[in-house]
């Protein structure tokens, strides 16, 4: 499967996110994560082709699959970034050297995992804390409120690179709901900032928000629907 428009619908967005940036005045680089979950990987050589160097999943097993099967293509010789984005169970933590960028450190028990794989490792891994602004159920991350005791803990975890946080918003909230999710994330970053760890990243926007979030400081958007169309 092609995906016709591919290039057109990522020049659309980029413009987008430049304007989005002038708009928010925040003046910071915003990185584009095109999430191919449940596509084949002809949707990362697509995502490659029309320009965009990272790839975000849900899931280790997909990503493990789609890695594989895209051993010496163009795409992966060429040094694209994989992003593990979704929910990770803690037995499953030892595939984290795999991505360039875990986004959904979300508990206490997958911070010593990923800790402890890391340590094994001999490396250090990138990571995003993952934080439940809106305080939704469904939802898993930490609260804001438990932030500031959270960073004092991962500024002794040298294992752990903390690069910021990642939130996701409700669906279909009025923008006033979406301004405040992602001004939270953000003044969970700086407080991880105040503790000593390089948390300039924030990762939140998705197809039906990543205007405003952009807006709100986000440097990292996880787009799917947009780019490749709905899911199956």
């Amino acid at each position: 499967m092609d995906f016709p428009g591919l290039h057109e619908r990522v020049a659309e967005v980029r413009e987008r996110i430049s304007g989005a940036v002038r708009r928010g005045g925040h003046g910071q680089s915003v990185r584009l994560i095109a999430v191919t979950k449940t596509h084949g990987p002809e949707a990362v050589e697509a995502a490659w082709a029309a320009g965009i160097t990272d790839v975000g999943e849900n899931k280790v097993q997909e990503a493990a699959g789609k890695m594989d099967a895209l051993a010496g293509a163009p795409c992966t010789t060429g040094g694209i970034r994989w992003h593990l984005i979704g929910h990770l169970q803690t037995n499953k933590a030892k595939a984290l050297p795999r991505f360039a960028l875990f986004h959904a450190l979300d508990r206490d028990g997958l911070v010593d995992a990923a800790r402890a794989v890391a340590e094994k490792a001999g490396t250090a891994l990138d990571v995003l804390v993952q934080v439940n602004v809106s305080g939704e159920a469904s939802k898993g991350g930490y609260a804001p409120a438990e932030v500031p005791a959270l960073a004092a803990r991962l500024a002794a975890m040298p294992a752990l690179r903390v690069r910021g946080v990642m939130t996701m918003a409700p669906f279909d909230a009025e923008e006033r709901v979406l301004r405040a999710v992602f001004a939270g994330a953000r003044d969970c970053a700086a407080a991880l900032r105040a503790a000593g760890l390089p948390a300039t990243e924030l990762s939140m926007g998705m197809s039906g928000d990543y205007e405003v979030a952009v807006e709100e400081g986000a440097t990292l958007v996880r787009l799917g629907t947009v780019l490749f169309g709905a899911r199956s």
